[in-house]
C-alpha cells in the first residue's frame, strides 16, 4: 500500500530549528525593554468590519450565535491597554478567509505590539531595533505615501483628480489596462498601484517604512492634524514582501464607531457579509485607551526573509495543505 507523504511536515527540521530561535529572539527583545507578553482569545463573539479582511466563523454546540477567529489579537489587546496593563505584546495565532499564495496561509503567526506613550515614529525606530536583534537587517529608511506615488507614478494620490490621473497611468503598465478602465474607487486603484507596481520597486535589500497613508485608508489610525487627508499609519516592506501595518492608534470611541459604520456599508456595497462592530472594545475606548502606538508584524514572513525563502509553506511546521 502506498502512502501519501502529506503528514510530513512543509518546512524542514533546519528551519523549525530557526523558527523556534527567532521566537526566542523575539522574546528576549521584549523581555528587555519591560513590555508584557499577553495571550488573548483567538475565538470571539465579534469579528472585524475591516473591508479587506474576512473572519472564518464556526458556531458552538447549542449556541446558534456565531464566533469568530480572530484575523489579529488588535480588539483584546486595545481592550487589555484601556484596563491598565501597559506596553503589551504577543505572539500567536491568526486566521484569515483571503485567498492562498506563497505569501498567504489562512492560519499564521502575527506579532503584535502596543507601546504606551510612543508616537508612530518612535515606533518606526523600535521595529528597526528589532529587525536589527533578531535578523541582523541593515539601517531602515522612510518614504512617504505621496512622494513614494509620485516618484515611481507621476500621480499625485491625495489630489482631486486622483482617479483619473491612476487609471490612465496604471493603463500604461504592462497588463493592468483591463483592470483598470472601469474602476472608480480611488482606494482599490491605490491598492492595485501599491501591490503591482509600487511594491515590487522598492529596494528588496532595505527595509522600507511608508507613511502618511490616505486617510481612507486610515483603519484604526489617527488622522494627521497638520493634513487630515493623510493618517498615522505606516507600513514595513523588506525582502518584497510586506512585513508590518502600524498606526498611531485611533482612542476616540465616537469616531472608531462612525468608522466601524462606513466599512458596513461598504461591506454591504461590495456584497460581502455583514460583520456587527464589536461594542467591547467601543466600550474600552470610551473608558479611555492610554494614547499608543501599535503594530502587526507577520512571523512567518520575518522568516521567510531571513532565510531566503520563496513560499510561506516553507516555514511553517505544516501548511493549510499539510494541516
Amino acid at each position: 500500500m502506498q502512502r501519501s507523504n502529506a503528514w510530513q511536515p512543509s518546512a524542514t527540521l533546519e528551519v523549525l530549528r530557526e523558527r523556534a530561535a527567532l521566537l526566542a529572539k523575539v522574546r528576549t527583545f521584549f523581555a528587555a525593554r519591560d513590555v508584557l507578553e499577553v495571550d488573548t482569545p483567538v475565538l470571539s463573539h465579534y469579528g472585524v468590519t475591516d473591508v479587506h479582511l474576512q473572519n472564518l466563523r464556526t458556531h458552538l454546540a447549542g449556541d446558534p450565535a456565531p464566533y469568530f477567529l480572530q484575523t489579529s489579537p488588535e480588539y483584546a489587546m486595545k481592550r487589555l491597554l484601556a484596563a491598565g496593563s501597559g506596553s503589551i505584546y504577543q505572539l500567536g495565532k491568526v486566521f484569515r478567509d483571503d485567498e492562498q499564495s506563497p505569501r498567504h496561509n489562512p492560519e499564521f503567526t502575527l506579532l503584535e505590539w502596543y507601546r504606551v506613550d510612543y508616537s508612530a515614529a518612535d515606533l518606526m525606530q523600535e521595529i528597526a531595533a528589532l529587525l536589527q536583534f533578531t535578523v541582523g537587517a541593515p539601517p531602515t529608511q522612510t518614504v512617504r505615501y505621496q512622494d513614494l506615488f509620485i516618484q515611481q507614478l507621476g500621480v499625485d494620490p491625495l489630489a482631486d483628480d486622483a482617479v483619473v490621473a491612476l487609471q490612465q497611468a496604471l493603463s500604461q503598465q504592462p497588463g493592468l489596462a483591463e483592470l483598470v478602465i472601469r474602476e472608480k474607487h480611488l482606494d482599490t486603484l491605490l491598492d492595485l498601484a501599491m501591490a503591482m507596481v509600487i511594491e515590487p520597486r522598492l529596494d528588496p535589500e532595505i527595509p522600507t517604512f511608508v507613511t502618511d497613508y490616505p486617510a481612507s485608508q486610515a483603519a484604526l489610525a489617527q488622522l494627521s492634524q497638520g493634513d487630515p487627508r493623510v493618517a498615522h499609519r505606516f507600513e514595513l516592506f523588506y525582502g518584497g514582501i510586506e512585513l508590518a501595518n502600524g498606526y498611531q492608534e485611533l482612542t476616540d470611541a465616537t469616531e472608531q464607531q462612525q468608522r466601524f459604520k462606513r466599512d458596513r456599508e461598504q461591506r454591504k456595497a461590495s456584497g460581502k457579509s455583514d460583520t456587527p462592530e464589536d461594542p467591547r472594545l467601543l466600550a474600552a475606548l470610551e473608558c479611555g485607551m492610554p494614547d499608543c502606538a501599535g503594530v502587526a508584524l507577520g512571523f512567518d514572513r520575518l522568516l521567510m526573509v531571513f532565510l531566503n525563502k520563496r513560499h510561506i509553506g516553507e516555514v511553517l511546521p505544516f501548511a493549510i495543505d499539510r494541516a
